[in-house]
């Protein structure tokens, strides 16, 4: 079985066809132009992973929500829980911008941190 995919390691969206077998083993992955498209395209199949962006609630603040970010990206299949967990939080101000708001969500190893200060 073939599978193409669109590369966004770098700017240059490369097609790339990943070749899997009746397991789902990856055989070949042919079309990119730099290595980081071939480390792309494996985690793509294998583990698919990504920055979680949203914003988190701030009482006394300046401003009524703060914005924040995965410090590192999570598993696909984990955003909806994620969100979940970001959705509960009240910060109380001031906040200052690098603040870890929820540490090693749901035990992914990776920080919930504010991106800008209120």
């Amino acid at each position: 079985m073939k599978k193409n995919l669109t590369c966004v390691a770098c700017p240059l969206g490369c097609s790339i066809t990943v070749e899997l077998d009746d397991g789902g083993n990856i055989l070949s992955v042919t079309g990119n132009t730099c290595k980081r498209g071939d480390a792309y395209a494996r985690t793509e199949m294998t583990n698919p992973t990504r920055s979680l962006t949203s914003t988190v609630k701030v009482s006394g603040g300046a401003h009524p929500v703060v914005p924040v970010k995965s410090a590192a990206p999570v598993p696909k299949s984990m955003l909806f829980d994620c969100m979940k967990e970001i959705n509960q939080v009240t910060l109380q101000a001031p906040v200052k911008i690098g603040q870890v708001v929820i540490q090693n969500i749901l035990g992914t190893g990776v920080d919930i941190v504010t991106t800008n200060g209120c």
